[in-house]
């Protein structure tokens, strides 16, 4: 941004020279009523001047210049009074991607435990067991859907099972809270990459109007962009072999399928 142009009336006055130039101010002409006797009128100060020092002329004209100057001089872009939204990222610990991916997607680390998801586990009959991965007896993670969805309820939400056969264009995104991909994902062993593959839970979610990937695995939250992006995303990674998508979604929007723009 430029900065304002200059008052005209103090261009007009630079260039007059004569009297300014010379630090020879012209007093104001005023006009008195004469009292008593007198009756007529007074003038003072007519045609009479305040002249100065020439010293004090140059000072003037040092400061008029400086003045000028500055005036001129294109002002630093204001600071945004927006900052950048603080971003809830849980990086992975052991098998525990169903805790992190839960807990990003609320963006809040204390909206579930390894403890609340132990617990969760212990509850859930084997025989409601949809797809039982690895048995999770010591607690050190690998949570099936099951478990993911029995924690989302504890909070009043849901998670739907997204059909594949159907596009993601007939998402609502405005009534879906987040979403939780389950993908394969390369082991490792310290900074190891073995070939083996295992099923990973993913968080993504919106922040301040940007959708983010937040998967454990990645060092930092992973900008994603606009709904439109986030749809080619979502595409993209359906593609893939073994590859699921949970809507995280209130009760209210399960019970009247708000999450759906086809209707």
């Amino acid at each position: 941004m430029g900065s304002a142009p200059y008052p005209a009336g103090e261009w007009k006055g630079k260039g007059r020279g004569g009297l300014q130039e010379l630090g020879c101010m012209p007093w104001k002409v005023s006009k008195q009523k004469g009292g008593g006797g007198g009756g007529g009128e007074v003038v003072v100060g007519a045609e009479e001047r305040r002249c100065r020092d020439p010293r004090d002329s140059q000072q003037q004209q040092q400061q008029d210049l400086s003045s000028s100057s500055s005036s001129l001089t294109p002002s630093a872009p204001p600071q945004s009074s927006l900052t950048p939204p603080a971003i809830y990222h849980e990086k992975q610990r052991r098998e525990l991607c169903a805790l992190h991916a839960l807990n990003n997607v609320f963006q809040d680390g204390t909206a579930f435990s390894r403890d609340t998801l132990q617990e969760i586990y212990q509850r859930l009959s084997p025989s409601t067991l949809v797809t039982p991965h690895k048995k999770s007896m010591l607690g050190n993670g690998n949570y099936d859907v099951n478990v993911i969805m029995a924690a989302l309820q504890t909070r009043g939400f849901e998670a739907v099972w997204w059909d594949k056969r159907r596009d993601v264009g007939s998402i609502e995104l405005s009534n879906v809270t987040g979403f939780i991909l389950n993908v394969p994902s390369n082991l490792r062993w310290g900074p190891l990459r073995l070939p083996l593959k295992r099923q990973h839970w993913i968080g993504v979610r919106e922040v301040g109007g940007v959708y983010y990937n937040l998967d454990s695995k990645l060092r930092s939250p992973q900008p994603i962009g606009s709904p439109d992006e986030l749809r080619k995303f979502l595409r993209q990674q359906l593609r893939g072999k073994n590859c699921e998508l949970l809507l995280v979604v209130s009760e209210e929007v399960e019970a009247h399928q708000t999450w759906r723009s086809d209707g």
